[in-house]
């Protein structure tokens, strides 16, 4: 059996998934039990010669043709299925890499975009891919929605990165901030691409989308790294994603009578580009 980490971990999107039909969930399940099982592998409190040697296993296990890990299993019907590149996936095992280190220091704005991209950006496109989203624009669109919820979660979690020798951006409000400011420019660009998603999931990424700009929104209130410093692990509590289900109506309404835009991150796709091949993956 799946282990659903869904359920377990993700509580904002376990929030949104109410609103999926319930095939489409279980597909969406079984990509998040994926990156939740890799991602377990750098969170966990072990040395690092062991997380290593159970990250190079996970993906040995993948690589190979035959395994018996079911969750592994089934990510591959689910690729085959929908037909995501496997350079996505390899993509996201380079993202988790990333942090099987000592020490992780991020020294500029391209680092960072590319990073999340790898470890959020590569979700957000196969989760496009699983809801049926055929446009250029709006996949690209959907990547953007990925690393606008990495950059709320590298702002959110600078007290507990830090406690691992982790540094996306500096430990100071002004950088939490401007890190903010960035994921709230790319949540502004995958919004009209939304209309390219089924209509039948439509609602439940809209209102994903909104309980994590608000994550950031928590954050911001703060004020100072005082406050921050003393607010533990900034959420929204279950009546904010009520009032956040309540206006995500009036954005699928919106949606519905605008027309999809241009894509709006082409500069910062263009950074990602110069090492990584986005068309390739698109």
């Amino acid at each position: 059996m799946s282990k659903n980490y869904l359920s377990i971990y993700a509580k904002s999107f376990s929030w949104a998934s109410f609103f999926l039909p319930k095939k489409i969930y279980k597909k969406c399940s079984t990509l998040y039990d994926f990156c939740r099982s890799l991602d377990n592998i750098a969170d966990q409190d072990l040395d690092l010669n062991t997380k290593i040697k159970q990250f190079n296993k996970f993906k040995d296990k993948f690589l190979n043709e035959n395994t018996d890990d079911e969750i592994i299993t089934r990510m591959k019907k689910l690729i085959n299925d929908y037909n995501i590149s496997k350079k996505i996936v390899y993509d996201l095992f380079d993202g988790v890499e990333y942090d099987l280190k000592k020490e992780v220091k991020i020294n500029s704005k391209k680092e960072l975009l590319i990073y999340s991209y790898r470890v959020a950006g590569t979700v957000g496109l196969m989760m496009a891919k699983i809801l049926s989203v055929k446009r250029k624009v709006s996949l690209k669109s959907a990547i953007d929605l990925g690393i606008a919820m990495q950059l709320t979660n590298i702002s959110r979690d600078v007290i507990e990165d830090s406690k691992k020798n982790r540094k996306y951006i500096e430990y100071n409000f002004e950088s939490i901030r401007n890190t903010l400011i960035t994921a709230d420019t790319f949540y502004q660009s995958s919004f009209s691409s939304i209309s390219d998603i089924p209509i039948r999931c439509r609602f439940a990424i809209i209102v994903a989308k909104r309980v994590y700009r608000q994550i950031g929104n928590n954050i911001l209130r703060k004020k100072n790294i005082e406050n921050y410093n003393q607010s533990g692990k900034i959420y929204v509590s279950n009546l904010g994603k009520f009032f956040q289900t309540i206006l995500s109506i009036f954005d699928f309404f919106i949606l519905l009578i605008i027309s999809s835009k241009e894509h709006g991150k082409e500069i910062e796709h263009k950074i990602i580009s110069e090492e990584i091949n986005l068309n390739e993956r698109i």
